[in-house]
């Protein structure tokens, strides 16, 4: 655990990265978004949970950078998450990120809520499926269901996934990885983010799909993994990209969180300029979003927030 100096001092170097690539970031940003909002937010953010200053300067800025090529504000309003993972920063995509992402698409949309004690709610799937919730005048407490419901446009019946606050925890049992660590088991709060983000992942599997939600499911999957390997483009720093597990990666020294800004500087500026060496066709060494793995199981999600 680095101490305080030497977070500042992380701290410092992130701020001075980030400022020296603005005008790049801004290349990936969409209109509604500005490189300054997107920097602050992001610093912001990883001031409230330190340990992502000891994570590679490298896998900090290739997060920040999708984030911005998915339109998304790290932190606000559950959109999308930075999550420390041995040495390593993920971009983690939140339900409401989402939900923004099929609404920007313009071809569906889709929400999800909540059913607490006191609730007036029903449903119905099968060929005709319908679903009636109409919340209590007091705070129920704990959620007893959770549900996402997606439509797309033209479309006669929507798309309704129900699940139960068992199911939701059987769920979360059988697929954390970090135990106590995980986030929906802090508190009451995040198990219903995490059952709602679950529900609507099931529900997106029938939603038409964009660039942008497919690239937003495959952090999802391999972050869940632990593999998400996010890294510069050798396009330029306004492009990040996933990289394959290979032998060639597996022969190199794990870089460490306490890489020199200058260093990764020098490593944006050599993608900026040199050309990508050739990559034999059968096996590119990266990829643009691979599709979602077809035996994940959506909104398996392992990491603390």
């Amino acid at each position: 655990m680095a101490n305080n100096a030497e977070i500042q001092l992380a701290r410092k170097q992130i701020v001075g990265l980030l400022e020296s690539q603005k005008a790049q970031i801004t290349m990936a940003l969409p209109k509604h978004l500005t490189a300054d909002r997107l920097c602050r937010v992001a610093v912001t953010e990883m001031s409230k949970n330190p340990k992502l200053f000891e994570c590679t300067q490298t896998s900090i800025l290739a997060s920040i950078i999708m984030a911005a090529q998915l339109g998304f504000e790290v932190g606000v309003m559950g959109q999308a998450y930075l999550v420390p993972y041995k040495g390593v920063c993920q971009l983690v995509p939140g339900w409401q990120g989402y939900v923004d992402l099929i609404s920007r698409a313009g071809r569906a949309s889709v929400w999800t809520g909540a059913v607490r004690d006191g609730d007036l709610f029903d449903y119905t799937l099968g060929s005709s499926p319908t679903l009636e919730h109409k919340p209590g005048d007091e705070d129920g407490g704990e959620f007893t269901y959770v549900y996402a419901v997606g439509w797309v446009k033209g479309a006669q019946w929507p798309v309704i996934e129900v699940w139960s606050r068992a199911k939701v925890k059987k769920h979360l049992a059988f697929y954390n990885k970090v135990g106590d660590m995980h986030y929906a088991k802090q508190n009451e709060n995040n198990l219903e983010m995490y059952g709602r983000k679950v529900a609507l992942l099931q529900v997106m599997k029938y939603m038409p799909k964009s660039i942008e939600i497919q690239n937003a499911q495959t952090l999802e999957h391999r972050a869940s993994d632990g593999l998400q390997n996010l890294t510069i483009s050798a396009q330029g720093i306004q492009d990040a990209e996933f990289v394959d597990i290979s032998e060639e990666s597996q022969q190199q020294p794990a870089s460490t969180g306490k890489a020199s800004a200058t260093n990764l500087k020098d490593a944006v500026k050599s993608a900026r300029t040199e050309k990508p060496a050739a990559q034999p066709e059968t096996q590119p060494a990266t990829q643009k979003a691979s599709a979602p793995r077809a035996d994940a199981d959506d909104g398996a999600e392992f990491f603390t927030k």
